[in-house]
């Protein structure tokens, strides 16, 4: 009926506009990095970051937290774990939107071209959230949000095409296959 011809208008309209995700730019300079081996996961003193260094390391820079531990702060006293380097210039790139697996493959593929030449980069990470009110999350179960609806998975890609996945739900969900 008339109704559906309506609802149908709309989608039609906004649709395009709905599924065009939003890209973000930033240059971070004077970044203090984690040292990591890629051989490395557990880290080791003195050498590289652990994983778990690491993503805690990045939870700070994607949230702009300052890593130079002020005691004067009010947000946080977080500083970057130890062996670290200053990076001049890291690139930031947030997309948000509904992206699907073959677009992800793709950015990871596009992402590897860093390693050629010049060899500026050790290592570079993609970062693939859920939304956090997803109603499905990896298997067949329900996605629980309870607190923080976690929902999450990040690749730390090294120059020798090693690479670590790590990722992240919320305590009543599954864990991924």
């Amino acid at each position: 009926g008339a109704e559906g011809s309506t609802l149908m208008s709309y989608f039609s309209k906004n649709q395009i506009q709905a599924l065009k995700p939003k890209v973000t730019f930033s240059t971070l300079r004077d970044l203090q990095c984690p040292v990591l081996q890629s051989n490395d996961l557990q880290g080791k003193l003195e050498e590289s970051c652990s994983t778990e260094e690491l993503f805690e390391w990045l939870g700070a820079v994607l949230n702009q937290v300052s890593l130079d531990n002020k005691s004067s702060s009010f947000l946080s006293t977080y500083c970057c774990p130890e062996p670290n380097t200053v990076v001049e210039k890291a690139f930031l790139c947030t997309i948000t939107g509904f992206i699907i697996p073959e677009k992800i493959i793709q950015l990871l593929e596009q992402l590897c071209c860093y390693f050629g030449e010049p060899k500026l980069a050790y290592w570079l990470t993609l970062t693939v959230h859920g939304f956090a009110d997803s109603p499905v999350s990896w298997r067949e179960s329900e996605h629980g949000f309870h607190k923080g609806g976690e929902n999450l998975y990040n690749f730390v890609i090294f120059r020798n095409l090693d690479y670590w996945l790590q990722m992240a739900v919320g305590a009543h969900d599954d864990c991924p296959p």
